[in-house]
Parts: structure tokens; C-alpha cells; sequence
């Protein structure tokens, strides 16, 4: 089966967690079918849109590895939907209406009121040519609704959710065309699902409802209806819904402020609210493979923030030289990085575990007796993972002291730390000349 799917954010905004969930399980499933994935730029907001943000959007999108296949943006295409909206109003699909937002609103209140559902009550479908006559003479612009087609039942298997039915009797018509000409989301969207052969659409439940009516002018324009995945939504750790502080954070304060890897977000959003189990996961090839439909659960799923930090930890912790060198301080080797990268929950933190290296640090020297004997004792010449050995087993022998009395002041007086990496590995990397005169007390 030939897959097509796409991924349609609007340039008017950064990206951030809720949207790229929807693009990463798009890539997903194109990947793993063999598919298309399509980047559509749903820029017809002409007045909020911008190229900053569209090209922030496909920086974020790159550096997650979320390549696509094809590309285009929907204000370039305002001459087809123009078209679509001719034959919409031919069909008598697509009629005009004249009430205010104050006048709907009311409408609203006084239906609310009454006990019924706020739906909107067509009364535009029965205006006579003179009053629509009387209503532009007033100065007022027609907004245009999609006519559903009622009584009727919108059903469809969901890939996530099973199957679904809607009673379009309880949907209001749509407004397609505002009454300053410009297009809302749904028939733009409608018309390039068809132009452009999108097999599939996923996105969140939330869209449920949109779906129903969009399969209605999916066939009122001639086209079958792509098949569907309605993804559960995202809520804070305790069930709460996602706040502007966690929903919001965007994919570029996670690169640059924060400075999380990418696969730590990819691996994270990938199998959130799914069976499958979250893992670190250091490159996308494995999530690719084990993609699935039926892993993942209806239920909402919940993001924390926290579960970032812990799962950049822990790829940083398995991944290899080669794949960071490019990211590290210059003077950074092979050796440094297999040291420190188990002692670092961001690369960031490698600079820590430079200065420890190449100094300066302030040593902690709380016995200078003992220092001092163990000064002595330093072994000279070429140092490798053998001389701390050599050398704690020396001062021991010397002075008595064994455990943690042994090793922590010897620490303390070489890295200016009481914790870090295995010494060891670190004692050569600080070098002899360093840390003579760590132990002399300088600050080198």
C-alpha cells in the first residue's frame, strides 16, 4: 500500500511539544511503510505568518531528524481553493450568512438558556435575495457555511481509537470563508489532503469533530476520505492539562536554553501514551521498526518535563565519541569524553569536567600532613589507569589510612570535589605537573 502523510503546522508560532508529537508519529509511519512525508505550511494568516518562524519550524524538524519528501505552502495555492469554493457554491454546498459575532453570540446565550446545544440555526440558508441585498447595502460581508448533510452519521475506523460515529445533526455548519474573503483552516486543509494524495491523517483527538465534518466535504468535492489516527492528548504528570509552561516549551528553547539532544525528545514523544516502553534511545532507526498502531492506548498520556532530563542523561551516557567530538571543547579526547560523558546529564556539562582536567580549581586540603606524605609519594614518569592504584597503595602503606579516609582527601585535593568520575582515569588526563601542585595547594 502506497502511504502519504503530512505534517501541517503554521508559521506563526515556534513548535513545540503537542504539535511535534503529531509530526514525529507522521514520520514514523511513512518511514516505516516506506512512504511520503509531506511538510505543508499552513501560512493563509497571511497578517500572523512569517519566514522566521517557517524557517524555525524546519530547523526544529531537521535537527529531531524529521526529514521530508515533499513540501509546499497554502498561500500559494489560494487559486484552487477559490475553485473548490465555486463548486461548493454551485452544489449548494456553500451558502452566505450575515450575522455579527455579537449577533451569534447571542444566539448562543439565549440557546443555552433554553437548555439547547449552542448549535448555529441556518438562517442565513433561508435569505432571500433582498435581504441579502439590504445586508450588504448595511455595509455587512457575507461569512460562508458548508451546508452538512443532515440527519446523517460520519463513521469511520480510527487506526488508534477504533471505531467512530458521529451524529453530524449535532454539529453546527462550518464557516469556510470569513467575510473578509480570507479561509479558515478546514477546506484549504480539505483541498490539498486531495491535490496532494494524503492516504493518511493523524493528529490528536481533539480534531475528532473536524474530522466528522471534513469527511463531508471530502465527498462534496468529489474525493474519498483518507484514512484515520486520532492520537490521545497530552496532560501535565498528575493528569492536569498541559499548562503554557509545559505545553508550550518550544523545540528551540529545548536545543539552545535548555540544550537537550534531540533523541532524548524524539524517544520521549515517540512512544508517549503507547505500551511500548520509553527507552533512550540514540538513534530513530529502532522506533521506525517498532512503530505501531495497536501500541498505542486511547487513554491521555502524560508528559513531564523531568522524564526529558532523565532520558538525555542516559543517551548521553551510551553515546560514542565520534557522534559529539564535533560538539566538544577542542582540546576534548576520546579518553576525556569516555570519562565524563558517565558524570553529565547535558553536553554542557562537560565543561565542568574540563576545568577539573586543565584547571583552574581551588583544591580542598582539610589534612596537610597527610597531603603532604602523599605528595612524596606520587609516582613519576608516564601515568596510565595503573598509577592511581600505585599510588593510593603507597600511601597507605605509609600512613595507615584505608577506605573512604584514603581516596576522598586524595579527591578532594586533586579535583577540588568530593564526587566525579573514577580517579583512575582522571589522574592522567589531569597530568602530573597539575596535580604536584594541586597538592601544594595552588590553584592550577
Amino acid at each position: 500500500m502506497s502511504v502519504k502523510v503530512r505534517f501541517a503546522p503554521s508559521p506563526t508560532g515556534l513548535l513545540h511539544v503537542g504539535n511535534v508529537r503529531t509530526a514525529i508519529v507522521n514520520w514514523l509511519f511513512a518511514r516505516k511503510m516506506g512512504g511520503v512525508f509531506f511538510l505543508r505550511i499552513d501560512d493563509t494568516d497571511l497578517e500572523r505568518s512569517t519566514q522566521q518562524y517557517e524557517d524555525g519550524l524546519r530547523e526544529d524538524l531537521l535537527w529531531l531528524g524529521l526529514n521530508w519528501d515533499e513540501t509546499a505552502k497554502q498561500s500559494e495555492r489560494f487559486a484552487r481553493y477559490d475553485e473548490a469554493v465555486d463548486k461548493l457554491k454551485a452544489d449548494g454546498r456553500l451558502y452566505p450568512c450575515y450575522e455579527t459575532s455579537q449577533e451569534l453570540d447571542l444566539k448562543r446565550k439565549i440557546q443555552l438558556g433554553q437548555g439547547r446545544p449552542p448549535l448555529y440555526d441556518r438562517e442565513g440558508l433561508g435569505l432571500t435575495d433582498q435581504q441579502k441585498s439590504s445586508f450588504e447595502a448595511e455595509g455587512r460581508k457575507a461569512h460562508w457555511r458548508f451546508k452538512l448533510d443532515i440527519p446523517a452519521r460520519v463513521e469511520w475506523e480510527d487506526l488508534v481509537k477504533g471505531h467512530q460515529s458521529f451524529d453530524i445533526a449535532a454539529l453546527s455548519d462550518p464557516i469556510l470563508v470569513r467575510g473578509d474573503g480570507t479561509y479558515l483552516y478546514t477546506l484549504p486543509s480539505v483541498v490539498d489532503d486531495i491535490d496532494f494524495e494524503i492516504t493518511h491523517i493523524m493528529r490528536g483527538e481533539d480534531h475528532s469533530a473536524n474530522s466528522a465534518v471534513q469527511a463531508q466535504i471530502f465527498e462534496a468535492l468529489g474525493a474519498k476520505t483518507p484514512e484515520m489516527a486520532h492520537f490521545s492528548l497530552l496532560t501535565g504528570a498528575a493528569g492536569e492539562g498541559l499548562s503554557k509552561r509545559l505545553g508550550s516549551a518550544s523545540i528551540k528553547s529545548y536545543r539552545e536554553d535548555e540544550g537537550l539532544e534531540a533523541m532524548s525528545i524524539v524517544s520521549l514523544l515517540s512512544r508517549l501514551g503507547s505500551s511500548e516502553p520509553i527507552e533512550p534511545f540514540t538513534n530513530i532507526e529502532p522506533l521506525i521498526e517498532s512503530f505501531d498502531f495497536s501500541h498505542y492506548s486511547r487513554s491521555t498520556a502524560k508528559f513531564d518535563p523531568k522524564d526529558l532530563e532523565i532520558l538525555n542523561a542516559k543517551i548521553l551516557h551510551v553515546t560514542e565519541f565520534d557522534a559529539v567530538k564535533d560538539r566538544l571543547p577542542e582540546q576534548a579526547s576520546e579518553g576525556f569524553w569516555n570519562l565524563a560523558r558517565a558524570n553529565i546529564k547535558k553536553i554542557a556539562d562537560v565543561d565542568e569536567w574540563m576545568k577539573i582536567v586543565n584547571g583552574p580549581i581551588t583544591p580542598i586540603i582539610e589534612d596537610a600532613d597527610f597531603i603532604s606524605q602523599a605528595a612524596a609519594l606520587l609516582p613519576k614518569g608516564d601515568w596510565d589507569d595503573q598509577t592511581w592504584k600505585t599510588w593510593t597503595t603507597a600511601v597507605k602503606e605509609q600512613t595507615g589510612a584505608k577506605g573512604k579516609m584514603l581516596f576522598m582527601p586524595l579527591r578532594q585535593a586533586v579535583t577540588g570535589l568530593d564526587h566525579g568520575p573514577e580517579m583512575a582515569t582522571l589522574l592522567p588526563l589531569i597530568g602530573e605537573t597539575r596535580v604536584r601542585a594541586r597538592l601544594n595547594g595552588e590553584n592550577l
